[in-house]
């Protein structure tokens, strides 16, 4: 039976906090089961719904159950998945007639190529969500600036087992730099003497003649194996490597060779090389959206020459909001703890909204990774969604074609943002817009199917509209990337239409 008090990773991040944080101890352990089944559903969604090499069958039993035959003729038993749940819990599932409550168990029992190294994954990220519920605040007031909403999001990736997965981060790494732990972390300034800059690099980020690199602490203490030496306080978002300076100061998005969910979070010298030029693009693209969508422009990126040592500044997302008329900018990713998306009529508005923009730039040409991190969401004092502001453009693809059917011209540039393959330019798209934001802001396949139905009414009928409304809908196999060390780049998975 799977009943082991705990894993190893649980084990380990309890006997650290029991000497920095005896405090969390008690909470931590109270937290430890529904973390591990927070878990265990996001991965029971993959196994039911990827393409796994080695699942020759899925059986539906009575509508509310599910039997997976592997090609060895074992068999996994579990509840029915909505892979638009959020809410859904998966207590036990069952394999070779045991019942396993452990994602990491159930993955190492599995056996198949590479489930021991994504197990270890499984359990630290079921440790690491625990600690992140042990150390929640109770919000007592309504936040102001968007880093304070983001800071309200405990639970990490909707949708993949590795939600909150940092390997390499100690218990007092993780209370220190998780945004969930709202800590204020001190940058690191880097001198580097030979450095590409591209944009405009403010003057108080240099020393003379040599260009201070905003380094992440965890970066420096275990990459860099460098002091911080001269440090800026800021503010840590979601995504962890990326903070807000103070005052409504810009965002600076730092290196951070971890692995965290799927990528390690680095930032290529490619990206730093184009940042101008898409930034400046992507600016341009956005005003034909009749004010609404705007995106926060690159205002300088720096490398020394190495994944490991650069950053980016971009704009705050309140440049884009009224904030003294009350006017707020929200990451999708944080609006369930808003209770707004619980109004059919709120949540239609914003489909509509997401849906018309993302839809007249995917045919211009752009392909935005609209996911709950990326894309955020201005709202008027009442709580109406009024327009988006996009963020991070390293991932966006680009259709010189399209753009050349609108007479646009396309940036100057080339590689893998750069791409007339209209399979990638919609797997791109719906695959963050319809799973990561929208589904998880509806929270299941009834409530997203009838906020969609009443938002496409609205608009015009075109060739991706088509595509979406035929389904089925691309997905990220998130389970299936992790279990594939060997492929590079994204895997796609198919879930059914909300729709059909």
């Amino acid at each position: 039976m799977d009943r082991h008090p705990m894993a190893d990773a649980e084990a380990a991040l309890g006997a650290e906090l029991g000497v920095v944080r005896p405090d969390l101890t008690l909470p931590y352990t109270i937290a430890l089961p529904g973390a591990r089944a927070a878990v265990l559903t996001r991965l029971w969604r993959g196994l039911v719904h990827e393409p796994l090499p080695w699942v020759v069958r899925r059986d539906a039993a009575g509508g509310d159950r599910v039997t997976l035959h592997l090609a060895d003729g074992r068999r996994l038993h579990g509840p029915a998945v909505d892979p638009y749940s959020t809410a859904a819990q998966v207590e036990e599932v069952w394999f070779d007639e045991r019942p396993y409550a452990r994602p990491a168990r159930l993955m190492a029992a599995l056996a198949v190529p590479h489930s021991a190294a994504f197990a270890a994954e499984l359990d630290h990220s079921a440790a690491s969500l625990a600690l992140s519920r042990a150390g929640r605040r109770t919000a007592t007031a309504s936040p102001v600036a968007s880093w304070e909403w983001e800071q309200r999001i405990v639970d990490g990736h909707p949708f993949h087992p590795n939600c909150r997965a940092r390997p390499g981060f100690s218990a007092t790494d993780q209370l220190a730099y998780g945004p969930e732990h709202r800590q204020v972390v001190r940058l690191g300034l880097a001198p580097v003497d030979e450095a590409l800059v591209v944009g405009e690099w403010p003057q108080w980020l240099r020393d003379g003649g040599r260009v201070l690199v905003p380094v992440h602490p965890w970066q420096a203490a275990h990459v860099l194996k460098c002091p911080l030496g001269e440090v800026i306080e800021a503010h840590p978002l979601m995504s962890l490597r990326t903070l807000a300076l103070p005052d409504g100061g810009p965002h600076v998005k730092t290196a951070l060779s971890a692995r965290l969910t799927s990528s390690v979070r680095d930032i290529s010298v490619y990206s730093i090389e184009t940042s101008a030029v898409v930034s400046d693009f992507m600016t341009e693209v956005a005003a034909r959206t009749d004010g609404l969508l705007h995106v926060t422009r690159t205002l300088g990126a720096v490398t020394a020459g190495s994944p490991d040592l650069a950053a980016v500044l971009r704009e705050s997302p309140e440049t884009y909001a009224d904030t003294v008329s009350g006017e707020r900018v929200v990451p999708v990713a944080a609006l369930s703890t808003t209770g707004l998306p619980r109004s059919p009529s709120w949540l239609a508005d914003f489909t509509r909204l997401a849906l018309t923009v993302c839809l007249r730039l995917l045919d211009l040409g752009v392909a935005l990774e609209a996911h709950g991190q990326n894309l955020l969401v201005v709202l008027s004092p009442s709580g109406a969604p009024r327009r988006l502001v996009y963020r991070d453009l390293a991932d966006i693809r680009v259709s010189p074609a399209r753009l050349a059917r609108h007479g646009v011209p396309a940036p100057a540039m080339t590689g893998r943002i750069i791409t007339d393959d209209e399979t990638t330019l919609r797997r791109k798209l719906f695959g963050a817009l319809i799973t990561g934001t929208l589904g998880a802001t509806a929270g299941s396949t009834p409530v997203l199917g009838e906020a969609l139905s009443t938002a496409v009414r609205d608009l015009p009928r075109s060739p991706d509209l088509d595509t979406l409304l035929e389904g089925p809908v691309p997905t990220k196999a998130l389970t299936l990337m992790r279990l594939s060390p060997e492929r590079p780049g994204d895997i796609w998975a198919q879930v059914p239409s909300p729709l059909r």
